[in-house]
């Protein structure tokens, strides 16, 4: 992708860190807000409003809207669509999944996650594609450590969704994070074992699995923004930031203020 710094990874200080868990903190309180309020006849455009006006009493700025001319808040994706769909009068129905993926500038540093949501009751297969997507994305945080390299996160992500047999989209990945939303390294959801650059302290990364319940394969919309299974298949995405610190990863994002509204065991 042409959005990142080619040069360079720009290792952060325990301070800097400390900053962009404030930031990433910001938009973990925003999916609280939009998990209190997400439901079937509820339009996408009303949460962007809602996500726009939290972030800024939060002492924060959003991070999407504006950026690459982004028109919005929030990213919001239903069923098919894998991410960067953009907002519409469009009412969420009963058994829809929804991935909301929000932004923020605090302190001059991006915080960037994501949460897919279900909108009532979703059937079974929706719903294990849901849970493995969000395994996937602690096993690719368990890897990133300095004993490992880069696509050992790739790795344990892709092994876990094609043992399910679902596809991991390869044509959008995850990416470093801090000054600017997309910095190096990126973070693709596949890879080989060792393989890659050896994790250091100091790296920030957003992980973000993007996983389909059938082919991996995805096109664009006519809007350039919207990405969509090829298939029309339900694709879920689940993103946190992590930091590298003392050899371990330290998740900087939180689930938990949805978690507080939907329950753990979603």
């Amino acid at each position: 992708m042409s959005l990142f710094n080619k040069y360079m990874i720009l290792y952060k200080t325990k301070e800097e860190i400390k900053i962009m868990r404030d930031a990433a903190q910001v938009v973990s309180r925003t999916l609280g807000e939009v998990a209190k309020l997400i439901k079937p006849g509820v339009t996408p455009l009303s949460l962007d409003k809602m996500a726009h006006d939290y972030i800024l009493s939060q002492d924060a700025k959003p991070g999407f809207l504006g950026l690459y001319g982004c028109p919005s808040t929030l990213l919001i994706s239903v069923n098919e669509q894998v991410v960067h769909g953009l907002p519409t009068e469009r009412p969420f129905e009963e058994g829809d999944i929804v991935s909301v993926d929000c932004g923020s500038v605090y302190k001059g540093y991006y915080g960037d996650h994501a949460y897919t949501f279900k909108v009532g009751k979703v059937s079974p297969e929706v719903s294990h594609l849901l849970k493995v997507t969000k395994e996937c994305l602690y096993l690719g945080i368990e890897q990133c450590k300095t004993s490992n390299r880069m696509e050992d996160i790739g790795y344990a992500i892709q092994q876990h969704a094609e043992k399910n047999k679902f596809g991991v989209v390869r044509d959008l990945v995850g990416h470093g994070l801090g000054k600017t939303l997309h910095e190096e390294p990126q973070v693709p959801n596949f890879g080989r074992r060792g393989r890659g650059k050896k994790i250091q302290n100091g790296l920030t990364i957003a992980i973000e699995p993007m996983i389909n319940m059938g082919t991996e394969k995805v096109r664009t919309l006519e809007d350039d923004w919207t990405i969509v299974t090829e298939d029309g298949l339900p694709s879920a995405h689940f993103e946190h930031n992590i930091a590298v610190v003392d050899g371990d990863p330290e998740i900087l994002s939180t689930f938990d203020y949805i978690y507080d509204v939907i329950g753990s065991d979603d």
